[in-house]
């Protein structure tokens, strides 16, 4: 009685499997429409965060005003509490695609800055911003301004340029939105 060998048969199937299975999936990919000039980064409308924000924040809101073309908000947050205080975040891309952030929080200075410059280092410089004096960090990933006042620490840090960080930071406008009694 002749057998057929089962190690040679399930080869057998495997080797026309495949010759089956690579065709079919490369016409597939041919004829399946790519969006090669998809942006993947979503732009977001921080305008409802932002008045939140401003509503229930300890402090003045910073937000920028009057940015130039090419600017793109593209994450927006705000903590009432945890351990970094009441934080409030929004994150940019420059003309450049350069990442710039605002972030602010009323909890202590030291660890703040540190966490939202990843670990950036003050450098002794200042920078006049307008009419506000703003510290300068370096760090290996991230470039800081930065502002201490009125129990608010107010960042702006990314990978931009200094100048973009200073475009940013005089751009910016704070406010603190007074929730009207309905007495």
């Amino acid at each position: 009685m002749a057998g057929r060998n089962g190690k040679t048969q399930t080869i057998r199937n495997m080797v026309l499997s495949m010759a089956v299975t690579v065709p079919v999936a490369g016409i597939s990919y041919l004829f399946i429409p790519h969006d090669t000039g998809n942006d993947p980064v979503r732009t977001v409308n921080y305008r409802v965060e932002l008045d939140t924000a401003r509503r229930a924040a300890p402090y003045a809101v910073a937000a920028p005003e009057g940015l130039g073309e090419g600017w793109r908000a593209t994450s927006v947050s705000y903590a009432p509490s945890g351990k970094q205080g009441s934080a409030w975040h929004l994150g940019f891309l420059d003309p450049q695609r350069e990442y710039v952030a605002i972030e602010q929080s009323d909890a202590s200075p030291r660890g703040f800055i540190d966490d939202v410059s990843q670990r950036a280092e003050k450098t002794g410089e200042t920078r006049k911003v307008g009419d506000v004096t703003w510290d300068r960090y370096e760090g290996p990933r991230y470039d800081a301004l930065v502002r201490e006042e009125h129990g608010v620490t107010t960042v702006v840090t990314g990978t931009a340029s200094e100048e973009r960080l200073m475009e940013m930071a005089a751009a910016l406008k704070a406010e603190k939105t007074k929730i009207a009694n309905s007495g």
